[in-house]
């Protein structure tokens, strides 16, 4: 498939400005009252920020910084952006927690300290309660206050009690939030914390700005770590570790971003009067048209670029992004170990979780052991999810190496969307690859395992599509099935597709292959079945690395003959009367592979692999 690139990223060829000046940025030699110069240093990167304007650099050098980065202003164009960098090898934090000492022994593993109220500031996370729409307590409290040892995150108790217990598993902690100060408990067995580096995270964000429309920051090569946001749901202003808060065009590359209450990175909603007034689907259309008034179309918002990224260890999600994701771009990202922990629950749980994503392209990510990989909702039109590698997203935690088979869990959640979304040359294989509540979807080539639609629950409610390529709300129209495309794909056990059999809308299948234990929909009139054979897909992790075991069978190009998938191909999603089709209406073509290896036109071979794999091949980095 060929990769295009938006209009917006075109920077990448253009040049800085002439008279861009470049600020340092030291945590142990600078200060702040320098000029920030390699030769004087300022101590703080908010130093820097205030006096960066557009077309400048801000290279901080190694340390911990302690502070939230919020710039006060963006750059001006694609070409003319604000850069804050790390320095080239060096290593760089930025947190959103400080050190605590004083620890005194309680008793068995458990210590505690008291901590004046004052030492917060004007925001203490241990008296945050986590809440929100669409938020499930799961009957207990959780706050987004959160304690380190030595990089080992602890993990909030119900009650006092609990932490008193000689520790076993996760460790623990419980806070009592006083009118004066604040008491941690928490469990250190085998440790002084006293001579360890025991941290409290103190602030919501880390790199956030307060304004919105603080447009083309580039943000490059930082750790970015342990923030207190609260849940993230698509009716508030969604803060997270890092966020672009209600603006366009940044780039966000190169980071661990590890460590978050809820969120972990955010391109999503400004923030209203309006959120956490009571869920529902008629308040959230209330919200797209306040989102339209404040800015929501093509011109102002989104564009973001997010690549080559790790972001693990959120407790809500990896990506989030209402309205704010629109017309981005996703990829080469490492999401893992996300809403693993089972705090809480709710709808807004996953590694990455969109409401709007308005030819928004996800692609090349390596999503696992998430609670759910991807949950795309609402006003998923002109979307593309494409050579990503998902599995094991069944809310377990990962180990650092393992052997997974595939087994439960869920990769991608379509809900209320009337497409056109692409899904193309995946590798999904956690139990369930697609929950479909939706219509207007084209999955080509892919490598996937359980398929259940689900329309009954979903059938009334009315949805917004647009008009091609932008924010303008074409219609609302309801949740029937069909409309969906399966083409080329390469199914694995469990598998049926006899719920699309007596479908509402016309259905197209053609081209797939259904393995041991899978059955084809009766609307697909020549499909090929290789009942005996069983492909056994299974992931190896080994240092850093994602390596599948695969059978396939050579003979199913032979047995069946295919068509190459383009736009003609696909024709037009029924609801908004719109092609699959690049977002500048350029025409597609699936003629590459998962490893963007061209296929061939006469005859390619299903799933997402051009060349058959018998044995191991490594899927991840690509």
């Amino acid at each position: 498939m060929k990769m295009k690139l938006f209009p917006t990223f075109l920077f990448l060829a253009a040049a800085m400005s002439t008279f861009a000046t470049e600020f340092h940025v030291s945590s142990t030699k600078g200060n702040d009252a320098s000029d920030g110069s390699a030769q004087k240093p300022f101590k703080t990167i908010m130093a820097a920020a205030n006096k960066a304007m557009p077309g400048d650099i801000i290279t901080i050098h190694a340390g911990i910084y302690r502070e939230t980065v919020a710039p006060p202003r963006g750059g001006e164009s694609p070409s003319k952006r604000i850069t804050y960098q790390a320095a080239k090898g060096e290593n760089v934090i930025i947190t959103g927690s400080e050190p605590v000492t004083g620890w005194t022994r309680e008793q068995s593993d458990t210590w505690k300290v008291v901590i004046p109220n004052t030492f917060f500031g004007d925001y203490n996370p241990f008296g945050d309660l986590i809440t929100g729409d669409w938020f499930h307590p799961q009957g207990r409290t959780a706050h987004t206050g959160s304690v380190y040892i030595d990089d080992q995150w602890l993990k909030e108790a119900t009650a006092l009690d609990q932490v008193l217990q000689p520790a076993t598993g996760a460790l623990l902690f419980f806070a009592e939030v006083g009118s004066e100060s604040t008491v941690v408990h928490a469990q250190f067995p085998d440790k002084d914390p006293n001579r360890a580096q025991v941290e409290v995270n103190v602030r919501q964000t880390v790199f956030y700005p307060t304004k919105n429309f603080i447009n083309y920051i580039t943000v490059r090569g930082f750790i970015l770590q342990n923030a207190a946001p609260n849940w993230a749901p698509p009716t508030i202003e969604q803060k997270a570790i890092i966020g672009t808060n209600w603006s366009k065009g940044w780039i966000i590359e190169n980071n661990l971003i590890r460590n978050s209450a809820c969120a972990g990175l955010s391109l999503g909603k400004y923030g209203d009067d309006w959120g956490n007034n009571g869920p529902g689907y008629k308040d959230w259309n209330l919200t797209i048209e306040r989102a339209l008034k404040n800015g929501w179309n093509k011109d102002s918002i989104g564009h973001h670029l997010v690549r080559n990224n790790e972001i693990r260890e959120c407790d809500e999600v990896g990506i989030v992004g209402a309205f704010g994701g629109a017309f981005s771009i996703i990829e080469r990202n490492h999401i893992h170990d996300i809403a693993v922990r089972g705090l809480f629950g709710g709808a807004e749980l996953a590694g990455i979780k969109f409401h709007g994503a308005i030819d928004t392209y996800i692609r090349d990510n390596w999503i696992h052991h998430c609670i759910r990989g991807m949950h795309l909702d609402w006003m998923t039109q002109g979307t593309q999810i494409t050579g990503n590698l998902m599995h094991n997203n069944d809310g377990r935690p990962s180990g650092k190496v393992g052997f997974y088979e595939a087994g439960g869990g869920q990769d991608i959640f379509l809900e209320v969307n009337h497409g056109p979304c692409l899904i193309a040359n995946n590798i999904l294989l956690s139990g369930q690859s697609i929950f479909n509540a939706a219509h207007g979807t084209a999955f080509v080539h892919n490598l996937m395992r359980k398929v259940d639609p689900s329309f009954d629950r979903w059938l009334p409610r009315k949805t917004p599509y647009l008009l091609p390529h932008g924010t303008a709300i074409a219609g609302q129209y309801d949740n029937r099935s069909g409309d969906d495309r399966f083409l080329n794909n390469i199914f694995i056990a469990p598998t049926t597709l006899a719920h699309y059999n007596t479908s509402s809308l016309p259905m197209t299948m053609e081209g797939n292959v259904f393995t041991k234990g899978c059955l084809p929909s009766a609307q697909e009139k020549k499909p090929l079945l290789d009942s005996g054979f069983g492909p056994k897909p299974a992931i190896e992790i080994r240092n850093g690395q994602a390596w599948l075991r695969l059978s396939s069978s050579p003979a199913w190009v032979m047995e069946q003959k295919r068509r190459l998938v383009t736009t003609e191909l696909l024709g037009k999603a029924i609801v908004p009367q719109q092609a699959f089709e690049y977002s500048d209406g350029s025409p597609l073509c699936i003629d590459t592979d998962y490893f963007d290896r061209k296929r061939k036109a006469s005859n390619p071979f299903p799933g997402p692999f051009e060349t058959p794999v018998n044995g191991e091949i490594k899927v991840w980095p690509k």
